[in-house]
């Protein structure tokens, strides 16, 4: 029997050598599969990279930055095989058979369209609970369905990276992963957080980010009007629109740029419409999240 090929794209603006090195390392060690590496430089051409990258893995230099999702997209042409590595370049991974392992679990699974990993920061320092992508966190190692990921480490099969359309293009970076896990599950697949299987990423702040606040925003109604049936984008943006002024009611600066984003959501363009059916409005619901919240 062939070793299965993974294609892995590792996305990268070349600010973290050391780590971007580790993560590559960690990929090349994986036994029991043929990867093919890509490193996209998001306004950066890998090729430059000191130290080189190791020999083998290929480079894509996009002259200016994409954004994440797009980055990503741009990369997946480039590589071979039939499943797919999404890895940022502060990620690795601590065992040699986690790809053979992830691998497994989608073929034991056929349901199974799209993994996100137990995500632990190796420093020690506690994992942020936004990592588990369900409402109720419980027990960061059990598995279950999900219907957003973080996209820091991504395992999926080629076809239903094909099928879903792939990373939502114009967010540039906040909710693909939940636009890409939704289009999943509209394929009759779930997405599937395998807290048993463990990567690294260290805990960093999403508000890091300059424009976190507003693009969370508006690619929360961007979510809507590409994904939802029409009746649902009104309930799902005034849940959230809700939720946001719980949340924030105390902080009017981070309120003023959140309800920024949400005019700007309902103002632009947020890319191809394909609201997915009430069949999988009715699954998802089943299964524990309606998308309306």
């Amino acid at each position: 029997m062939s070793e299965p090929h993974v294609g892995v794209i590792v996305l990268t603006q070349g600010t973290r050598p050391d780590d971007l090195r580790r993560g590559i390392d960690s990929v090349l060690a994986q036994t029991g599969v043929v990867t093919d590496i890509v490193v996209v430089g998001n306004g950066w051409d890998p090729s430059t990279s000191e130290p080189p990258l190791p020999a083998g893995v290929r480079s894509l230099h996009l002259p200016e930055n994409l954004g994440i999702p797009a980055g990503r997209n741009r990369g997946v042409p480039v590589v071979d095989g039939e499943i797919l590595l999404f890895l940022d370049d502060d990620a690795s991974i601590p065992s040699a058979s986690f790809l053979t392992d992830a691998i497994g679990l989608l073929d034991r699974d056929p349901s199974l369209g799209m993994i996100q990993p137990r995500i632990v920061d190796p420093s020690g320092t506690m994992s942020p609970r936004r990592w588990i992508p369900r409402i109720r966190k419980g027990d960061p190692a059990h598995p279950s369905a999900v219907f957003s990921v973080l996209e820091a480490v991504i395992v999926m099969p080629r076809r239903v990276f094909d099928a879903a359309g792939g990373w939502a293009a114009p967010f540039f970076y906040a909710h693909e992963g939940i636009d890409l896990a939704w289009k999943v599950w509209d394929e009759g697949l779930r997405a599937w957080y395998a807290g048993d299987l463990e990567v690294n990423h260290p805990a960093v702040s999403p508000t890091r980010h300059a424009d976190y606040y507003r693009l969370n925003a508006r690619n929360r109604v961007w979510l809507a009007r590409r994904n939802l049936p029409a009746v649902l984008v009104p309930i799902y943006v005034g849940s959230w629109t809700g939720i946001q002024l719980l949340r924030w009611f105390r902080k009017p600066a981070v309120l003023r740029a959140w309800f920024g984003g949400w005019a700007e959501g309902w103002r632009s363009d947020p890319g191809e419409r394909r609201p997915i059916s009430w069949r999988t409005v009715w699954r998802m619901t089943l299964a524990g999240r309606p998308p309306i919240v």
